[in-house]
């Protein structure tokens, strides 16, 4: 599951994401649509940790199919944040 909750991104004066607040359950497939300019890169680069969010949370709880821990290698994408170890920055 990806949750994330009150997320902002800036780029030096620009407020780019304001509260932004999502939960996407395994399993689902989403899409970001919006005008240029709106923030939804910034939303994915934040998620993926290119970009440091200035405030809010970011958590993803990958989910192996048998149930058990998955592996790092088995995720078709890889997180640098997790809801056990927080962000890694």
């Amino acid at each position: 599951m990806l949750e994330i909750k009150d997320l902002h991104v800036h780029y030096g004066g620009i407020h780019a994401v304001q509260g932004v607040s999502m939960r996407i359950p395994q399993g689902r497939i989403v899409t970001l649509i919006g005008a240029n300019g709106a923030g939804k890169s910034s939303v994915i680069r934040s998620i993926s940790g290119l970009v440091k969010d200035t405030k809010g949370e970011v958590l993803f709880t990958p989910a192996a199919r048998d149930g058990s821990e998955p592996r790092t290698e088995q995720l078709l994408g890889k997180s640098p944040r997790t809801s056990s170890g927080g962000a890694s920055r």
